[in-house]
């Protein structure tokens, strides 16, 4: 049987043998010892035994501290301004190097940053889904290639300049919830895996009413997207691991993929209004499959955040 790690570390220091089974062993009948002294030197051996017992169990949590503590990476420059347009297309894009650059509302920055999906975000000012921010960063240290690495230490960084910039302040909660499990459909996957070149491009999501199109994006990417269109939490159950080019079109619903404002000057022409539900074209044109199911959700309560000063 498989030791977990605290297991080993309390292996590591008393060897196999149980506490109770060390004190029992000091008392074997046959062994010499002074019974003056025995009763004493038992004890002492008992205390000690404890007390190491107690710090192979608490190490493991204290190291845990030790890391959750350790500084995150963050941005070298980051470059905030509000976005006044009336073009409703909004984006987040992660580029080979580190580079960060985004035309997005605070909400959907906290999406990215925490991996989480855009409705399990509560509370917040009123602004956060409808101001827009342009962002360019560039990182201060060395970034690792593109992969999930990559991805966690630009989440890390989005994280720090989120909390330095917007003043950000929030809290996890769990929650009981109607959510839809994204999987793969009976006749597989559709997607097309994005090439070593294509991953030195941009990464990451192009949002238009009734289109969504993917460059480089790995899958968590879409279901937090999808989740955005849908107004429920998108758990990503596909067991796809690689990234991905792909165009998805469709019909929205009634009320489908809020805040997108009113069509700008350059605005591509409005969806067909025959044309496939979201869940019809998830089937046909990537191969994929939404599921309605309840569960736990991990959620975020904001519990400050101010618009940045410009710069």
């Amino acid at each position: 049987m498989k030791n977990r790690p605290e297991e080993l570390l309390a292996v590591g220091i008393l060897g196999t043998s149980k506490l109770g089974d060390r004190i029992e062993m000091l008392l074997k009948r046959g062994r010499d010892f002074s019974p003056r002294a025995s009763l004493g030197r038992v004890a002492v051996t008992a205390i000690a035994l404890l007390a190491i017992t107690l710090v192979g169990a608490r190490a493991p949590r204290w190291i845990a501290f030790a890391q959750q503590q350790a500084p995150r990476p963050s941005f070298e420059v980051a470059s905030i301004k509000p976005d006044d347009s009336s073009d409703p297309r909004f984006f987040i894009g992660f580029q080979p190097g580190g580079r960060f650059n985004a035309n997005a509302p605070l909400k959907m920055l906290i999406s990215v940053a925490y991996d989480v999906q855009n409705h399990q975000i509560a509370g917040g000012p009123n602004w956060l889904e409808s101001a827009r921010f342009n962002i360019e960063a560039k990182p201060e240290s060395a970034m690792p290639p593109p992969g999930p690495a990559f991805q966690t230490q630009m989440r890390l960084m989005l994280q720090s300049m989120l909390e330095d910039r917007f003043k950000l302040a929030l809290h996890r909660e769990t929650r009981e919830e109607q959510v839809y499990d994204l999987v793969v459909a009976k006749g597989g996957s559709k997607l097309k895996k994005a090439t070593e070149t294509q991953k030195k491009n941009q990464q990451g999501m192009g949002i238009r009413r009734g289109q969504l199109n993917g460059s480089a994006a790995p899958i968590v990417m879409l279901a937090n997207t999808l989740s955005q269109q849908l107004g429920r939490p998108v758990i990503d159950k596909t067991g796809l691991t690689a990234t991905y080019d792909f165009s998805l079109t469709y019909t929205p619903e009634p009320g489908q993929g809020g805040g997108f404002g009113p069509p700008g000057p350059d605005a591509p022409p409005p969806p067909d209004p025959n044309g496939p539900s979201i869940f019809t074209a998830l089937q046909e044109q990537l191969g994929l499959r939404l599921e309605s199911a309840k569960g736990p959700v991990d959620v975020l309560v904001i519990d400050h955040a101010e618009k940045p000063d410009a710069n």
